[in-house]
Order: C-alpha cells, then structure tokens, then sequence
C-alpha cells in the first residue's frame, strides 16, 4: 500500500470505530458502572476477537457466514443468548456499587467477556470479508497476508479508541457512583444493556 492509501484505510477504521454502535455502548456502560480499568480490559478483549474475525477472513472461513444461514444463524443465536445470560448473572448478583468496588469482576474474565462478545458476531465476520479486500493489492500477491495485516492495523487503533471511550466514560461514572441513589440503578443499566445487545443481535439479518 502506499502511504495515501495507507491513511486512507487508517481514516476509515478510525470513522467505523467511533461510530456509535453495540461495541462502544457496551464499553461505555463498563466505564460507567465499572471504571475505567474495567472498561479498558473490555475493550482490549473485544478488540482481540478481531484477530479471529481478520484470520477468518483471510482463510475465507467467514464465507461460510455469507453462503450459509444455518451457520451464520447458529454463531448469532449463541452470542444473544450469552449476552443474555450476562444480563440475567448481572441482576442475579445485584448488588450496590461503590468507588470501592468499581472493578468487581477479575480482569481475566472481563477480558474474555469482551472477546466471546465480539466472536460470537458473525456481521462482525461479515464486516471484515467485505471491508478488508477493498484496500488488498492484488499485483502484490500474498492477499491473506494483506488482509492479515489490515487486521492487524484495525485492530490496533481499536485499541486505542477503545481505550480512550472507556477512559473518559470511567470519569463520568466515578461522579456519577458519588451519588449512592443513581449508583444503585447501575447494576440494571448494565443488564439492560446486555438485554438490548442481545435482542438486536438476534434478530440480525446476514
């Protein structure tokens, strides 16, 4: 790629990651009820499953998706369904919130919260097989790699912005947990969020 096309394409992912969508709602919800670190772990798991997505891709996996409803409808039924477990384990485990207690579930399993949640997406899969080949140059050979590499680079400003949504929705959360009678609604924001997410999920179409 040359360097326009490069900035380009840097440009693009950029504008698609801060669109609003399920993605940066549900990392500034964990800001929000969580913290900062909470939201951040989140979003570095989900931003890994876009390593998954990118391989798929590139290997042509993801075009099962595409040719296959049955596929494409197994994967959404299985992440709606988790995103709704989460809500229900969210409500069944209520409990108030406090600054104290701001980061109250394990990095680890936030981290893979966030990575079950984007994998368990196939329009994610369905993304990257139709956004990736439009910045490959075919002349160079070696398109997997390419797209591999886009991945990569998507992935890595996702990161980024990610990071900085979870950071400042962290700060909005750490005023708002200051005041105990909007703090403990937190647990059914979450939940409903979870429930929401779900549900959309659900009725996708490919």
């Amino acid at each position: 790629m040359t360097v326009y096309s490069l900035l380009g394409y840097l440009c693009a992912c950029m504008a698609l990651t801060v669109a609003p969508g399920p993605d940066n709602i549900f990392v500034i919800t964990q800001g929000i009820t969580r913290g900062r670190k909470a939201a951040i772990v989140t979003a570095l798991g989900m931003c890994s499953g876009v390593s998954v997505h990118t391989t798929a891709a590139a290997l042509g996996i993801s075009a099962i998706f595409y040719s296959s409803a049955l596929a494409f409808n197994l994967v959404k039924y299985a992440g709606a369904l988790y995103l709704l477990y989460l809500a229900w384990k969210t409500v069944r485990s209520r409990s108030p919130v406090t600054l104290a207690s701001g980061v109250s579930l394990p990095a680890a399993a936030l981290f893979r919260r966030g990575f079950i949640m984007n994998v368990l997406n196939p329009k994610v899969a369905l993304f990257f097989l139709a956004f990736l080949p439009q910045f490959v140059t075919p002349a160079a050979g070696h398109l997997p790699l390419q797209m591999l590499l886009l991945g990569g680079i998507f992935m890595l400003q996702a990161v980024a912005i990610f990071s900085l949504i979870g950071w400042f929705s962290g700060s909005i959360g750490k005023q708002l947990l200051s005041r105990p009678h909007v703090a403990k609604y937190f647990d059914w924001l979450t939940a409903g969020v979870f429930t929401s997410l779900g549900i959309k999920l659900a009725l996708a179409e490919r």
